[in-house]
């Protein structure tokens, strides 16, 4: 494990207020680098951000990107005008080489959700938009803003919480976000650089400070409890623990069960829980089969698997990853089939990745959704996640005779398609298509067309449907009974609101 030294917080403010002044913020490096530029620099190419630079001159925020982005060495005089340079020298951020001065660590500028300007501090090269990429590290690396950490912080639920718990919190994304609506917030990583990390991150964002606990999963809290859980956990499925970072040290998926497993009894009343996870598919076994035995007792859960890579794409995947293939070939040839040995082992077909979300219920029945879901999606998703659960409670007090007696609105980013051949008198089938949130499509027959395209909250789902028989000439009552099927799907995924009775 790394033993770098790394900065303290001591004049994180005065840093902070230094790097607001000079506009090196998400939008300001929009403005220096243009477009192009900044979408190379998060695929880790620098040359047209170093050309930016160049072309901005020796102001503040060219040497700030070129310090902490690029890793370039920047003279004196010139990161003079742009930072408290002995203050960040003394507490370790800066270090000199000869007249010129280089960063220790990467800090990189991070937009908050209601436009709040961030700082995600990382090791060197380790953030998204760094220079070099991740490819080969020290175990203890400690990584900054990726895909997955943006893509847990968008689907998390933001109602305010007394307490809330970031397992695994790398360098401090998801605690920072906690931190806008929590009371309280605790950090937890079996790397104690990563505490040290998430300290910095949060002092220089200017939020206030988490509780750091060193250990595994969930036991350095103890029997703690909290309303909001959240971890992007090391999930990769990988042959052994060498990368801190990625590798969570238990064989196959065990450390995602595991997490899962045990998050229940950390959750208050009503509290969620939100990971992201890794999941084996298993010759002769069904992958939803295998998570709902992850769900916890007396937790709802609503699982979403995004993407299934062969065994193959998976181990290319995290190969490169680790730099490995620029290694020796006989090298990375070996590391190859040590993970395709692994994979054999377990009777592993292919991977799973995904969301779970689980929520604290007493229901006598709780709700367990598994879906896959790898369609474009709207970020963010915390209120989507709140309305599935609504949505489940609902479906949960009404039975089939209740949803004839509730009155429905569509919701109002549904649009309505008719699919069939030009000219055609009558559509082969009709959509209904979602253009926010989980941006579902479903098909409808047109019984289900009729009965959404009316819905306005002002007739009971029965009457609209007695209507619909008349029409159609068909029987009311046989209508009655089996339309409650479709109706139900419709509000669970939905397309259809529940909206309180109208006033006789």
């Amino acid at each position: 494990m790394s033993t770098t030294s790394l900065p303290t917080p001591a004049h994180a403010a005065e840093l902070r207020s230094a790097l607001l002044a000079a506009g090196f913020t998400a939008d300001g490096l929009l403005d220096l680098l243009g477009a192009p530029a900044y979408a190379a620099l998060a695929r880790s190419e620098t040359v047209p951000a170093l050309r930016a630079t160049r072309a901005g001159g020796d102001g503040p925020l060219a040497s700030l990107v070129r310090l902490f982005l690029l890793q370039q060495p920047v003279p004196y005089a010139h990161a003079e005008r742009a930072l408290p340079v002995e203050a960040a020298l003394a507490d370790g951020w800066l270090r000199r080489d000869g007249d010129e001065l280089r960063a220790t660590v990467d800090v990189r500028p991070y937009g908050g959700p209601d436009g709040e300007d961030w700082f995600i501090v990382s090791d060197l090269g380790c953030a998204v938009g760094g220079a070099g990429g991740i490819g080969s590290r020290e175990e203890g690396v400690v990584l900054g803003v990726g895909g997955a950490s943006t893509t847990l912080a968008g689907i998390t639920v933001r109602t305010p919480v007394g307490s809330a718990l970031d397992v695994g919190t790398g360098s401090g994304i998801q605690a920072l976000h906690a931190a806008q609506h929590a009371t309280r917030v605790t950090a937890t990583d079996v790397n104690p650089r990563a505490l040290e990390f998430t300290r910095l991150t949060l002092a220089l964002s200017g939020a206030q400070q988490a509780e750091l606990l060193t250990g595994s999963l969930f036991e350095p809290v103890g029997a703690a409890t909290y309303d909001l859980i959240v971890s992007n956990p090391p999930f990769v499925i990988s042959p052994g623990a060498r990368l801190t970072y990625r590798d969570g040290g238990m064989g196959g998926d065990d450390l995602c069960r595991t997490l899962v497993q045990q998050a229940g009894d950390r959750l208050n009343p009503g509290g969620y829980a939100q990971f992201l996870g890794n999941w084996q598919h298993v010759e002769g076994e069904d992958w939803r089969d295998r998570l709902r035995s992850w769900v916890p007792r007396g937790c709802d859960a609503w699982i979403v698997q995004r993407d299934v890579q062969d065994v193959t794409q998976y181990a290319e995947l995290w190969l490169r990853d680790a730099g490995d293939h620029r290694t020796d070939p006989a090298e990375y040839a070996r590391r190859y089939e040590e993970w395709l040995d692994e994979f054999e082992a377990r009777g592993t077909k292919s991977v799973g990745f995904g969301w779970i979300t689980l929520r604290r219920t007493d229901a006598a029945e709780p709700s367990i959704v598994i879906e896959e879901w790898p369609h474009t999606v709207e970020q963010p998703l915390g209120d989507a996640v709140l309305a599935h659960f609504a949505r489940q409670d609902y479906l949960r007090e009404h039975d089939d005779a209740a949803l004839l007696e509730a009155h429905f609105v569509l919701a109002a980013e549904v649009v309505q398609e008719q699919v069939g051949a030009p000219g055609a008198e009558d559509p082969e089938h009709v959509v209904l298509r979602q253009s926010r949130g989980m941006m579902r499509a479903t098909k409808v027959d047109t019984v289900g067309a009729g009965f959404a395209g009316v819905c306005d909250g002002s007739l009971s789902a029965g009457r609209i449907l007695d209507a619909i028989a008349q029409l159609m000439q068909e029987d009311a009552v046989m209508l009655r009974d089996r339309t409650p099927e479709a109706i139900r799907m419709l509000v669970e995924q939905g397309f259809l609101e529940p909206v309180a009775r109208p006033a006789q």
